[in-house]
């Protein structure tokens, strides 16, 4: 008879679990949306992921700054940054200014993050590489106007980008500045074409250069890059920073940070973080 009840107990019990459980809702988690654009600069289509932060409203009269993310694909540096800048937003930390956030989605980022290779070995190994000057092109007269006429945005407009990411945001630093203010430029493929744009003589060093930039440089213990044995990644970085340094423009403001505990796959996260920290000192 004890058993009879103990049977009846538990399937009375079980079965309350399940009716609890068919009155559970199911909903999607939603980081943000996806836009799908076509570039008549680049001949096909592109996707960008947006993150909208808290509390935005297209109606209100707020206006927001723009970080955009190269290898912004959802399975790349989309996601964990958006982390970053959601975390930095939080009201008990307020350290960055609540920003949208625009991934570049990938199509074939050694076409797009790099200039026409000039060495035979390079042009082997990246076939389809040379592609940096239209897609240079493609975020001023495509991105940035498709971001700014959809959303609610202000002037401050922030690049990150990390290895091959990083070597075009160094192009667009040094060719076309005036795209963003402020520049994170993580583990920057600087041996590409022997350190070509290390020699590269840019208008943001000369004493009449006047737009405002800041500028985060970080890399970590990563060692030689591939082609050349004369480039190692963290003295080509530190190359840069101090070309940047040492110019005469009095309105660069630039940081160096070596994180030796990291190597190229695992930098970019920490990285960011720094970067918000050095490129936003505490209120």
């Amino acid at each position: 008879m004890k058993k009879i009840i103990i049977i009846v107990f538990f399937l009375s019990y079980f079965s309350s679990i399940a009716q609890k459980n068919n009155n559970t809702t199911t909903k999607p988690f939603t980081l943000g949306q996806v836009e799908e654009i076509q570039s008549n600069v680049l001949n096909e289509k592109r996707i960008l992921n947006i993150y909208l932060p808290d509390g935005y409203d297209s109606k209100n009269a707020n206006k927001y700054a723009v970080i955009y993310v190269l290898d912004g694909t959802a399975t790349e540096d989309f996601i964990h940054i958006t982390g970053l800048v959601n975390y930095f937003t939080f009201p008990w930390i307020d350290r960055i200014p609540n920003s949208i956030v625009v991934g570049i989605a990938n199509v074939d980022r050694k076409r797009d993050f790099t200039s026409p290779p000039t060495v035979k070995a390079i042009q082997d190994r990246y076939p389809t590489a040379g592609g940096s000057e239209n897609f240079i092109n493609f975020i001023e007269k495509e991105v940035q106007p498709f971001i700014e006429k959809k959303f609610n945005t202000n002037s401050d407009k922030t690049l990150i980008g990390q290895s091959l990411g990083g070597l075009v945001a160094t192009e667009i630093l040094f060719k076309k500045p005036h795209l963003f203010n402020k520049y994170i430029i993580i583990s920057p493929s600087l041996w590409w074409n022997d350190g070509e744009l290390l020699k590269y003589d840019s208008a943001i060093l000369k004493e009449d250069y006047k737009e405002e930039k800041s500028i985060y440089i970080g890399v970590g213990k990563e060692g030689l890059g591939p082609i050349f044995d004369n480039h190692v990644m963290e003295v080509d970085a530190n190359i840069l920073f101090d070309k940047i340094k040492y110019g005469k423009s009095k309105t660069i403001k630039s940081v160096f940070d070596y994180l030796p505990d990291e190597d190229h796959a695992t930098v970019t996260h920490p990285a960011v973080f720094n970067a918000f920290k050095l490129l936003y000192p505490k209120k």
